[in-house]
C-alpha cells in the first residue's frame, strides 16, 4: 500500500479495479467520480475543495476519465453548465465549497425544483463574517429547504462509496432529486486513509445506462 503521487505526473490510468490506495478525502471523492464516468465536468476551485478539482483535471488529461471538464469563471456558472447538461440527459458532476455553495444559492432551488439528477460535493467550511476557511457544516445547513438531499461522509472510504451512490439515488425515475455529498473541511478532505477502489464493472452495473430528465413547462 502506497500513497499516491500528488502531483501531475500521477498516472490514473495504470490503477486497477479494485485496488487499495491511500487517499484524502477529497481524492477518494476524485475517484469515485471517475468510477461513474459522467461526461460533463464544471467546477471552480476554493479551499479546501480544490484537490477534487485538480485530480479530476488530470483524470481528463491522462485519458483515465471520458469527460469534458469545463473551466469556468464561477460556482454559479458551475451549477448553471450542469443543470443544462443533466437537462439534455448528460451525467455531470460538479464540487465546491463554503461561500461558493452560496454563490450557487440562485441555482439550487431550481435545480432541484427541475429534478435535475445532479451530483455535488461539498467540502464543509465555515462561512464568512468574520472570515473563516475551518470546518464548519454552516454552508450546507443553510442550504437545507433547497429541495437537495443531503448526505455526510464520515472516512475517505464513505466519500467514495457515497458518490457512487448518490448518481444511483439522483438517477432513480422515482427519486430524481440532486444530491449533495458533504465532507468536513480539512478534517476529512485532507486526511489520507486506505480506501478500496469497487471494480469498474461493478459500477457500472449498479448505475443506470442512462436517465431523462422528466417534467413541463413549469419546471424545466
Amino acid at each position: 500500500m502506497s500513497k499516491p503521487v500528488t502531483g501531475g505526473a500521477h498516472s490514473h490510468e495504470r490503477l486497477e479495479s479494485g485496488e487499495r490506495l491511500f487517499l484524502s478525502g477529497d481524492e477518494a471523492v476524485a475517484h469515485g467520480v471517475r468510477l461513474c464516468r459522467p461526461a460533463v465536468i464544471a467546477a471552480y476551485p476554493i479551499t479546501p475543495q480544490t484537490v477534487v478539482v485538480e485530480r479530476l483535471a488530470e483524470m481528463v488529461e491522462e485519458e483515465a476519465l471520458d469527460a469534458e471538464f469545463v473551466h469556468v469563471e464561477s460556482e454559479h456558472s458551475a451549477l448553471s453548465l450542469v443543470m443544462g447538461s443533466a437537462a439534455m440527459g448528460v451525467r455531470t458532476f460538479t464540487a465546491t465549497s463554503s461561500q461558493g455553495l452560496l454563490y450557487m444559492a440562485e441555482c439550487l432551488p431550481y435545480s432541484a425544483g427541475g429534478r435535475f439528477p445532479l451530483v455535488m460535493m461539498n467540502a464543509n467550511r465555515a462561512l464568512a463574517l468574520p472570515w473563516n476557511i475551518y470546518g464548519d457544516q454552516s454552508d450546507s445547513l443553510s442550504q437545507l429547504a433547497s429541495g437537495w438531499i443531503q448526505v455526510y461522509a464520515e472516512t475517505a472510504q464513505e466519500s467514495l462509496d457515497l458518490i457512487i451512490q448518490a448518481y444511483a439515488l439522483a438517477e432513480h425515475p422515482a427519486v430524481r432529486t440532486p444530491v449533495l455529498i458533504n465532507l468536513d473541511g480539512f478534517v476529512l478532505t485532507h486526511t489520507y486513509e486506505p480506501v478500496r477502489l469497487p471494480a469498474q464493472a461493478l459500477v457500472d452495473a449498479f448505475l443506470p445506462d442512462r436517465f431523462f430528465c422528466r417534467g413541463h413547462a413549469g419546471n424545466l
